[in-house]
């Protein structure tokens, strides 16, 4: 059985790295789409382009040696986390840290270009309250990673703060207006609003709680299952254990609550249709 987990941190400086990817594996997990974390997660500056640059780098070296010692299949996704350019911003000024998170964008785009990375992400707007300029160029910036994922017939994945349908809507203008093909905008941490989802033109990354994949079952199988392990052993389990996806599937499968088809869909073809990557 295939199991992919659609949004996986590493972190050799904090966490367990291939030991959490291995504990994925014993759970029945066979692949992960690996997101960059920050430029200071992987002990880089987060000041300036080249930084970020360096860091994404980095962050494609521990997928190739994820694929070299484990018999997991990983694939990178690499971009800018808004809590960097929020960072920037507030260090460096708002006009610099728009330019230098830009420049970034533009390398993430050229290693999905050379098939290096799946994806541009994670990119968007903060989770928690920032000032309102901060917010408008943020937006700005996300508008600018689809448009970056749009030319290059990629992925992005969006970080934002928490969803509602109201908001799910706002997404769907944005969407629109750049003209990116609907099923390459990845709403990460995805509340399950599957139907809501659809119509607007997202695809949702849910969070593999039970309750939420309970619930977005009953709408259909157009999602992605996510952890959102971030890999960091002063929080162990967080967001949710390496382990959560596997087990979570072959539970809902044995329960009925998914069907073998279901299961194909949401691990198989759905990633397809998003990344473009045979499984």
């Amino acid at each position: 059985m295939i199991i992919l987990d659609n949004h996986f941190h590493v972190d050799p400086n904090h966490g367990l790295f291939l030991e959490a990817v291995k504990q994925f594996q014993r759970a029945g997990g066979t692949h992960l789409i690996v997101v960059y974390k920050t430029a200071h997660d992987y002990g880089f500056p987060g000041l300036k382009a080249e930084d970020f640059m360096k860091a994404m780098d980095f962050h494609i070296e521990l997928v190739e040696k994820i694929n070299r010692e484990t018999q997991v299949k990983a694939y990178a996704v690499v971009g800018v986390h808004p809590a960097e350019f929020d960072y920037l911003a507030r260090n460096k000024g708002l006009e610099f840290a728009r330019n230098e998170v830009m420049k970034a964008l533009e390398y993430a785009q050229k290693l999905c270009l050379e098939g290096k990375a799946v994806g541009i992400g994670e990119v968007g707007r903060p989770h928690y309250e920032v000032p309102q300029q901060i917010w408008e160029v943020s937006i700005e910036i996300m508008k600018y990673a689809m448009e970056l994922a749009k030319d290059a017939d990629c992925a992005v994945q969006l970080h934002t703060e928490s969803f509602n349908e109201e908001k799910f809507r706002e997404l769907g203008e944005y969407i629109r207006e750049v003209g990116i093909k609907p099923y390459k905008v990845v709403k990460h941490f995805s509340p399950p609003l599957v139907n809501v989802a659809k119509e607007v033109g997202v695809f949702p990354s849910i969070i593999a709680s039970k309750k939420n994949i309970e619930e977005a079952i009953k709408q259909g199988n157009r999602f992605l299952m996510e952890t959102d392990y971030i890999d960091d052993k002063r929080r162990p389990g967080a967001v949710l254990g390496p382990k959560t996806v596997p087990k979570r599937t072959k539970e809902f499968l044995q329960r009925g609550i998914f069907t073998e088809e279901d299961v194909y869909k949401i691990h198989v073809e759905n990633p397809k249709k998003v990344y473009g990557i045979e499984i």
